[in-house]
C-alpha cells in the first residue's frame, strides 16, 4: 500500500493514531496541491489536518501516478474515518478524456482492488476532475467569471503562462472556490461544466461546519 507522507513523518503516524481530523489529498502535481492547499486553509484546516501523497517525478505521469494510488488511499481513508473523521480529496486533469471516462476509471480502480465503488452518501470523498487542466479551472475562478466568458474547456491553457504567473493566481482562484462552495452561493451563470461539478463533489470531503 502506498503510504501518505506529511512534513514531517512522526506527527503524520501519531495522527493515524489519534482522533483528530484529517484530509488526505492525492494529485497530480505541485501546482494541484498548491491550489488545494489553498483552498483548505481558506476554509480553516490547517497544515497539521493535510496528508498529501507522494507525487511522481515523471513527466506527463501525474494522471497515472493518481489512478494507481487512488484504491489504497481509499482504503485508509476508509478504514480511519470508521473511528475517526477523515476526508480524501483526489484530483487529477481529464486531458482529452470526458470527466465521465476519468471517474469511471477512479471506480474501475476500487473495483480491481475489491472494493465497492465511491458512495455519494457513505464516503468522505471528493472527485475533483477539471478539463481540460487545473489551469483551465485557475483562470476561470482567478477572474471570478467577470472576464473568463472565453475560457474553453476543450483547450490547453498549460502552457500559456509561465510557472510564476500561474502561481500568483491561484491564491485568487483558491479564495473564489471558498466563497463559490458556501452554503446558499451565488454560482455565475458561466460556470464551466467540470469547475461546477467539482462544487457538488466538495462538501462531501468537508468537516461539518467547515
Amino acid at each position: 500500500m502506498t503510504i501518505f507522507f506529511s512534513r514531517r513523518r512522526r506527527s503524520h503516524e501519531a495522527g493515524r493514531m489519534s482522533n483528530r481530523y484529517l484530509i488526505y489529498i492525492l494529485a497530480e502535481d505541485k501546482r494541484h496541491q498548491t491550489f488545494i492547499r489553498g483552498f483548505l486553509k481558506k476554509i480553516g484546516i490547517g497544515a497539521r489536518e493535510m496528508i498529501f501523497a507522494p507525487i511522481s517525478g515523471g513527466h506527463g505521469s501525474g494522471k497515472w501516478s493518481v489512478l494507481n494510488q487512488f484504491s489504497d488511499q481509499v482504503r485508509l481513508c476508509r478504514r480511519r474515518n470508521s473511528y475517526a473523521t477523515t476526508s480524501l480529496i483526489a484530483m487529477m486533469d481529464a486531458d482529452e478524456l470526458s470527466v465521465d471516462r476519468c471517474l469511471t476509471d477512479l471506480d474501475g480502480k476500487l473495483t480491481e482492488s475489491g472494493q465497492e465503488r465511491a458512495d455519494r452518501q457513505r464516503d468522505r470523498i471528493a472527485r475533483l476532475i477539471p478539463k481540460r487542466n487545473v489551469e483551465t479551472w485557475i483562470l476561470f475562478l482567478s477572474a471570478k467569471a467577470a472576464t473568463a466568458s472565453g475560457v474553453d474547456e476543450e483547450q490547453d491553457y498549460k502552457q500559456t503562462k509561465a510557472p510564476e504567473e500561474w502561481s500568483v493566481l491561484i491564491p485568487n482562484a483558491a479564495a473564489t472556490l471558498f466563497e463559490w462552495t458556501r452554503p446558499g452561493a451565488a454560482l455565475p451563470a458561466n460556470l464551466i461544466e467540470s469547475l461546477q461539478r467539482g462544487i457538488q463533489e466538495i462538501p462531501r470531503a468537508l468537516p461539518a461546519g467547515r
